[in-house]
């Protein structure tokens, strides 16, 4: 773990919102892509990604991509979303869960989140589905599982596809199965800002095996490719849609290092939330703001901690204050179906009352597997140092 100095002359001048943990081994693994002068997609440390991936979350096929934006497209692909077709997503959610069926011609259904995880109210679910639904796409906010047993059966129920946004969810796990594992479909995040990085990148869970065959197909251009390197077909050819998806072997090298230090990286993570949930539960007790809950099912991976605080005016305030001192906090984000786009190419269904009220009230405190505990001791000072000035 991190340093653990508590001294005051140990306090740090500056706290970065992100500080993520460079494990040793990605500057060697770059080195050997490029030495191996085969660093375009598809390369060896593409392949170990995708086995490693594949193996722990035990699904039938991951596929290595550029973004989880771009999983989510392809997902979108996938499912054979048409101009017409709806898809059920939370508004509290980063755009590209909904961009990803925009861009096929389909309607994002906004239904309000849970009080409690910020997770898609499942109670909510079946009154959004239509005759023209086919997609649910849950969101794991915070690393923290949706209900997702409930949402499958109402999935079932319809004959819908199940497509998890994980963004956020790399190592979390649903009545101990791994999230991503859990839907038809499954796009994960490596962006910088998340648990396990590679600057830019993302990957693509399949979990239907009658998915996987036009998944290779569509990630490779349309053609058929893969098909063509595994010797089944003597050329190979344009034969669906499909775009470039492909991340460069480089960024697979720096991503390996990364998965083959997930355990530390979580561990390192969970320190830091564990440490600010202790140290700000008067805040709670004092009624003064509310912090993350984690229902008894639910195994997350402290992707982010997190206040409810007052009203937009506190959280304001309190952001202002923390930079003052040098820590970057930040909000989360801005409902989509309030957005300009969202009015465009979204509709709701019933009331978006806890997603209008969260909003305005999270605020998200700095957290990496870099940071140490002398950090957090000093955001929590400041935090409470804030509210007891409010007092």
């Amino acid at each position: 773990m991190p340093d653990t100095a508590s001294t005051p002359s140990a306090l740090p001048s500056s706290v970065p919102f992100n500080n993520p943990l460079i494990t040793g081994k990605e500057l060697e693994y770059i080195r050997q892509a490029i030495v191996s002068k085969r660093t375009s997609g598809d390369g060896t440390f593409t392949k170990q990604c995708q086995a490693w991936l594949t193996q722990q979350l035990g699904c039938r096929m991951s596929l290595l991509t550029h973004s989880c934006t771009a999983a989510l497209e392809m997902a979108a692909i996938l499912a054979d979303v048409q101009p017409g077709d709806e898809v059920i997503l939370p508004s509290y959610t980063f755009v590209s869960t909904a961009n990803a069926f925009v861009l096929r011609g389909a309607t994002p259904v906004f239904v309000d989140v849970r009080p409690d995880t910020l997770n898609l109210d499942e109670s909510k679910v079946e009154a959004a589905i239509t005759p023209k639904t086919k997609v649910i796409a849950p969101v794991h906010y915070a690393g923290v599982s949706c209900e997702m047993d409930i949402l499958k059966a109402i999935a079932e129920r319809h004959n819908l596809l199940v497509i998890e946004d994980a963004a956020q969810g790399i190592r979390s796990f649903y009545k101990g199965k791994p999230v991503g594992s859990l839907g038809h479909l499954a796009a994960f995040s490596f962006h910088e800002t998340k648990n396990v990085v590679c600057g830019e990148g993302g990957a693509l869970a399949i979990n239907d095996p009658a998915l996987i065959e036009r998944a290779e197909i569509i990630r490779e251009k349309g053609t058929n490719r893969s098909k063509f390197f595994r010797g089944e077909v003597d050329k190979y050819t344009w034969v669906d849609v499909g775009s470039s998806f492909l991340p460069s072997d480089i960024l697979a090298a720096f991503l390996l290092a990364q998965l083959e230090e997930v355990d530390l990286i979580i561990q390192q993570r969970m320190a830091i939330w564990n440490y600010y949930h202790q140290r700000l539960e008067t805040l709670e007790q004092q009624e003064i703001a509310r912090r993350p809950i984690i229902p008894a099912d639910c195994q997350h991976n402290a992707h982010i901690y997190y206040l409810l605080v007052e009203n937009l005016e506190v959280r304001t305030a309190l952001i202002a204050h923390l930079k003052r001192k040098g820590i970057q906090s930040t909000f989360h984000y801005v409902p989509l179906h309030s957005a300009p786009a969202g009015l465009k190419y979204g509709r709701t269904t019933g009331e978006l009352s806890v997603t209008d009220d969260l909003s305005d009230r999270l605020i998200r405190l700095p957290l990496g597997a870099g940071m140490t505990l002398t950090e957090a001791k000093y955001v929590s000072e400041e935090v409470l140092a804030f509210f007891n000035q409010q007092s």
